[in-house]
C-alpha cells in the first residue's frame, strides 16, 4: 500500500506505537510518520506508507497548529503533565488579560530551549535518555517562530490556548515558559494537534475506523488523492518512455505549467511515479523515483 494516511492519535500512546499498529493492519513495514506526537498529545499524525515514505524529505517544514490547555501553580520535570513536580505549589495570581499579555510576548521569532526530556540529540544520544539516567541535559535553544498564541480562557489554575508555530517548536517549552514568565510555574495540561501542513483534524480517522477500512479493503478511498498532496508543487503526467527515462535519472523535458522547483511527475490520474527538480526552462531532472 503506497499514501499518506492521517490518523487521529488517541492519547496514552507514543506515535511510534501508532506506527506499529498500522504496520500490522496493512501488513507493511515501511510507515513513517510525519513529526512526533508525545504520548500524553492527540490529533494530527500523518503517516507515509509504501514508497511514499521517500517523501518524507518535502514535508519538513511544515507548520503546526494545536489546542490545549496550560496549568498553573507548579513545573514539571518534563515540561507536561505527565512528569514529576518540580518545586512548591504557588497559588496563581492570574486573571485572562495578564496570561494574553504574558502569551502575546512568545509571538514572532524567538529561541526556545527544547524540554530536556525530548528526542533531542547530546552527542548522538536522546536528551531523555540523559535525563532518565539522572544526567545533566543542557540543550541549546533553537531558533523558531511563533505565528500566534492566543489564550481563549482561563479557568484557574488552566488556561486554554490555539498556537501555530513552526517545525521544530515545542509547545511543552511554550507552556513551561509562560509559567516562568507568569512567576508560579506551569506545566502543559492536555495538547490536540489540529493541523499538520494541509492535513486537518476534521479529516483525521481514529485506528479503529482504519481498521475497519483495511478489512473493507477500501483505505485508499480514504487517503488524500496523491494531486492533493504537497500543493507548492504543480503536477505533470508523462507517457510510459518519459518515465523509463526519468528512472534511469535522465533530465527529460516536461511541460512547464510553472516555475516552480519541483514538480510531481504522475504516470496516470492517480500513479506519482516521481518527484522533479527543474533544471531549466522544461528540463526536469528526477530527484526521488518512487515507481
Amino acid at each position: 500500500m503506497n499514501g499518506l494516511l492521517i490518523v487521529n492519535k488517541p492519547a496514552g500512546i507514543t506515535s511510534h506505537d501508532v506506527v506499529s499498529r498500522v504496520r500490522k493492519l496493512f501488513s507493511e513495514s515501511s510507515i513513517g510518520h510525519l513529526g512526533t506526537l508525545d504520548p500524553m498529545a492527540t490529533g494530527v499524525l500523518p503517516l507515509l506508507l509504501g514508497r511514499f515514505t521517500r517523501l518524507a524529505q518535502f514535508f519538513k517544514q511544515d507548520e503546526k497548529r494545536y489546542t490545549g490547555t496550560v496549568r498553573f501553580g507548579f513545573a514539571t520535570d518534563t515540561y507536561d503533565a505527565d512528569g514529576a513536580q518540580v518545586g512548591e505549589s504557588v497559588e496563581p495570581d492570574l486573571d485572562l488579560p495578564r496570561i494574553q499579555k504574558k502569551a502575546a510576548q512568545f509571538v514572532g521569532v524567538i529561541h526556545q530551549t527544547p524540554p530536556p526530556f525530548s528526542a533531542k540529540k547530546l552527542n548522538g544520544i536522546p536528551a531523555y535518555k540523559l535525563a532518565r539516567a539522572g544526567k545533566p541535559v543542557e540543550l541549546r535553544a533553537v531558533r523558531i517562530e511563533v505565528r500566534s498564541f492566543q489564550i481563549l480562557r482561563y479557568e484557574p489554575p488552566d488556561a486554554a490556548f490555539e498556537v501555530e508555530v513552526s517545525s521544530g517548536g515545542y509547545i511543552r517549552s511554550l507552556a513551561h515558559d509562560l509559567g516562568m514568565q507568569a512567576g508560579c510555574g506551569a506545566h502543559l495540561a492536555s495538547l490536540c494537534r489540529v493541523q499538520a501542513g494541509e492535513f486537518t483534524l476534521d479529516r483525521a480517522a481514529t485506528l479503529e475506523e482504519i481498521a475497519t477500512w483495511v478489512d473493507g479493503n477500501c483505505c485508499a478511498d480514504h487517503m488524500p488523492h496523491p494531486r492533493q498532496l504537497l500543493p507548492q508543487m504543480p503536477s505533470v503526467t508523462v507517457d510510459a518512455g518519459t518515465a523509463l527515462r526519468l528512472r534511469n535519472g535522465v533530465a527529460c523535458s516536461l511541460p512547464e505549467y510553472s516555475t516552480a522547483p519541483l514538480v510531481k511527475i504522475f504516470t496516470s490520474q492517480r500513479e506519482l511515479f516521481a518527484i522533479g527538480r527543474r533544471l531549466a526552462g522544461t528540463l526536469v531532472q528526477p530527484e526521488v523515483v518512487l515507481g
